[in-house]
């Protein structure tokens, strides 16, 4: 009963990539020739590899191409354009610094800010929906685009900069937690508000609707206790932001910088684990789970 571990990769790693292409786009490292092919080949090995990652999700990946059409009211539709978009547009600035030694600056702006438009568009898939009252919050967008940029100039190498978003992080994420975590409880929803019923008078579930789980049990209703889930934040909160920061303002070597990157990138994996693990979905009420 494991939230799908294609999503928690794919939020992971394709922020990871989005958020360094941002930096290569906005100039703050401006690599030429091999130096260049190297830093986009990784950005790219982690936005697409991420993307890739998140077709494993889908029921019938063969049909990944039908949910560009729903551009008008869907965000993974927009999701899906924005990072074709910014692949495309980025691959052009990238070529311009690894063929002809040439920044394209207006090209590289573009595409970098369309970086950190895919990774609000898969923020709001999460913080749109009426169903979950935890992700329908401005932290939902907020700390998806701080995660993607801080991990980006982690990747980077802008230490000042990562460190001060690392804190930033830190501090929302603890304040998305406290603050979502009664969430559910003040939206109003109810086994009565939930099946429409509550006219009829106090309604409870007369017997479980299934004698074993289903797709939408699997999916939607994981419960983590509550001592599992404080030291899991505490793990997130040393993992993701301040075991990198120390590392990296320690006299730098390149084992430093690769431990600080492989322990944010655990600390986000446990984040977004967590992030899918303490939804509470309100279909938790129809089976008796909230």
């Amino acid at each position: 009963m494991h939230p799908a571990a294609s999503v928690i990769i794919f939020n992971t790693f394709s922020g990871l990539g989005f958020g360094l292409l941002f930096w290569l786009g906005m100039g703050a490292i401006v690599p030429t020739g091999m130096g260049a092919f190297i830093w986009f080949t990784i950005a790219y090995l982690f936005a697409v590899g991420g993307l890739i990652a998140s077709t494993f999700h889908l029921g019938h990946p063969e049909r990944a191409i039908k949910a560009f059409s729903q551009w008008k009211t869907s965000w993974l539709s927009r999701e899906g354009i924005c990072a074709v978009f910014a692949l495309i547009v980025m691959a052009v600035y990238g070529a311009g610094l690894v063929f002809a030694e040439t920044r394209l600056a207006l090209i590289g702006v573009i595409g970098g800010l369309a970086s950190l438009g895919v990774v609000f568009t898969t923020s709001m898939i999460y913080a749109q929906m009426k169903t979950v009252p935890r992700w329908r919050h401005w932290t939902t967008p907020a700390m998806y685009l701080l995660l993607s940029v801080g991990g980006g100039a982690l990747l980077s190498g802008q230490v000042t900069i990562l460190t001060v978003l690392f804190v930033l992080g830190a501090a929302l994420q603890v304040f998305a937690w406290l603050s979502g975590d009664t969430r559910f409880q003040t939206s109003g929803t109810d086994m009565a508000t939930a099946t429409g019923l509550g006219h009829i008078g106090k309604v409870r579930a007369f017997e479980p609707p299934h004698t074993g789980t289903n797709y939408l049990m699997r999916e939607f209703i994981y419960q983590v206790g509550r001592k599992h889930a404080d030291k899991l934040r505490i793990i997130t909160i040393a993992l993701a932001f301040v075991l990198p920061v120390i590392l990296l303002l320690l006299p730098f070597s390149h084992i430093l910088a690769v431990l600080a990157v492989l322990s944010h990138i655990a600390g986000v994996l446990t984040l977004r684990w967590l992030f899918f693990a303490q939804a509470e979905h309100v279909v938790g009420l129809y089976y008796g789970k909230r």
